[in-house]
């Protein structure tokens, strides 16, 4: 089987950047690409941060914090990709702008590099189908923060190589991860349960079955959810939630995984959760 020792990040955005440091922290020489050094220098600085915050912490001695950041080179050139074992892609949510970077890293990586995606919603197929590499591609959905949530959905094709699927699953685990297979499927196997779950509490809100506070304290307390669907929603971000909605409902086409009027007005009004002050409940305070 081989080895994944060098990893690159397309990426350092909060999704990149927590890949980066998992990555790092596990002992691999990690490589982060952005597209600008103003980008780059943001996505780094996070990832310091949230380092110095795991040593303030006590999860983390400030010998493995410096290790961790001696692992990690920025840059934003594609060419220094070139000789990594995995390129994990975690750049906007785009098709087209995924497709044109996967065209650019062409003839960059070297025959044997297995190249994921970490989308969270856009199915892996047609993703692969823009490589030329497609044999050699596969999901690794990780999820927000990187850095504390244990979970990795790792989802293959009907063209993924059994080497590469195992291959990912075993460096998932191996850099401390849980690692899942999910079938390619719009949503994969988290989104496809909770997604619906959260548009049909919006949904029940507009039908007056309870207050925002009520229905939240209700799935917390009665089912044991650690945050109920509204300060969940607006920890995720309610354009985050519409757009992967409308992108399953347009593989679905059933009911459940359409978003409500209210949900798209809020977005409309910028009303997206805590990034910008004010969702289903107001942060501005």
């Amino acid at each position: 089987m081989m080895k994944i020792e060098k990893v690159g990040v397309l990426g350092c955005g909060l999704m990149g950047s927590g890949i980066a440091e998992v990555a790092a922290k596990a002992g691999h020489a990690t490589v982060v690409r952005e597209v600008s050094e103003e980008l780059l220098e943001k996505g780094m600085g996070r990832i310091e941060r949230s380092l110095d915050r795991a040593v303030e912490k006590g999860k983390l001695g400030e010998e493995a914090r410096d290790s961790t950041l001696q692992s990690i080179h920025g840059t934003v050139d594609l060419k220094e990709l070139a000789d990594c074992d995995l390129v994990i892609e975690a750049i906007v949510e785009s098709l087209e702008e995924k497709k044109r970077t996967y065209e650019a890293l062409s003839g960059v990586l070297k025959e044997a590099a297995i190249v994921a995606s970490n989308t969270s919603s856009l199915t892996i197929t047609e993703l692969a189908m823009a490589t030329d590499r497609p044999e050699r591609f596969l999901g690794l959905h990780f999820f927000n923060p990187v850095p504390v949530m244990k979970l990795v959905e790792v989802v293959r094709t009907l063209l993924t190589s059994d080497e590469v699927f195992a291959a990912a699953r075993d460096w998932v685990e191996g850099i401390g991860k849980e690692a899942v297979a999910a079938r390619d499927n719009s949503g994969f196997i988290v989104n496809r349960l909770l997604v619906p779950y959260l548009l049909d509490a919006v949904r029940a809100y507009e039908e007056g079955v309870g207050s925002l506070e009520d229905i939240d304290k209700a799935m917390q307390l009665g089912c044991g959810y650690p945050m109920g669907p509204f300060t969940l929603l607006d920890f995720v971000g309610l354009d985050t939630t519409y757009y992967i909605a409308n992108i399953m409902f347009e593989e679905y086409r059933e009911k459940r995984f359409a978003p409500s009027p209210l949900l798209k007005q809020m977005v409309l009004a910028n009303r997206l959760g805590r990034k910008s002050g004010r969702g289903f409940y107001d942060y501005s305070k």
